[in-house]
């Protein structure tokens, strides 16, 4: 994996524990990123609207997130060599993406529900794969509203990244199966999350957000989420970039389980 550089200033808070440590990129030299937003939008919304040959999606897809690479890669002064970030990934770095919860609220005992043989990301008729893990709230009547604290479940940014693309239009009816996402990349892993199911988004292409930080509501939103048989839940996804730019579904779980609960 390449390690890139990012932002004109790092604040890394610790204290006597590795566990408790936290980290927070800042700085006005944020690489502007809004025509790479604008072209990742446009194309997932063809993806999923099927008005883009599955092939063509690729050479897109591999461009945009090659050009995001670049970007972060030569943004100055700070630049992260393999050993910072193998240290960075040792501390505090990944947010568990859902307050109040812990890696109890995942599906399954350990994770089982993460199935990445035979996804495509191009080729919306291709079925069968899930690599992504689910994360359940208690919401016995699917209202969207917890039932521990009677307020929405608010979704964290699992990492820090750039806000991508958002859809937030979805309606019940449609066969739409992701409903309201959110796209970030994050440039310390050079991948993309991806959090499906929202209600309420709250954040926009072009916005930089920090691990911990709130970007939506959970939701029922979805063609299969929406249906009653679904519990309520956070649908999260992983994909690595690889060198052609294309990407690759990797397993969250683990970080998951090392993740700060907030």
């Amino acid at each position: 994996m390449r390690w890139v550089g990012i932002l004109s200033a790092l604040w890394i808070g610790l204290s006597n524990s590795a566990s408790s440590q936290t980290v927070v990129w800042s700085g006005s030299d944020m690489p502007r990123v809004d025509s790479m937003c604008q072209q990742f939008q446009q194309l997932y919304t063809q993806i999923r609207e099927e008005s883009v040959l599955p092939d063509s999606a690729r050479k897109i897809f591999s461009e945009i997130t090659r050009g995001l690479r670049a970007k972060f890669r030569t943004a100055e002064p700070f630049r992260l060599d393999s050993a910072r970030r193998d240290s960075l990934l040792q501390t505090a770095y990944f947010s568990f993406p859902l307050r109040n919860y812990t890696a109890d609220a995942i599906g399954g005992r350990h994770g089982e529900g993460y199935r990445g043989k035979g996804f495509d990301l191009f080729d919306y008729n291709v079925r069968g794969s899930h690599p992504a893990q689910d994360i359940f709230i208690v919401d016995r009547d699917q209202d969207c509203i917890d039932d521990h604290t009677d307020q929405p479940a608010d979704v964290l940014a699992m990492t820090s990244g750039v806000v991508l693309a958002i859809e937030t239009a979805w309606t019940p009816g449609q066969e739409y199966r992701g409903g309201n996402w959110i796209w970030i990349y994050d440039p310390i892993l050079d991948g993309l999350w991806y959090y499906a199911h929202n209600n309420a988004v709250l954040v926009r292409p072009g916005e930089w957000v920090q691990s911990g930080q709130k970007i939506s509501e959970v939701g029922r939103t979805g063609y299969n989420a929406y249906a009653t048989r679904s519990p309520t839940h956070l649908h999260l996804m992983y994909l690595q970039i690889q060198e052609d730019g294309l990407p690759q579904p990797q397993n969250p779980y683990q970080w998951l389980l090392n993740a700060r609960n907030h």
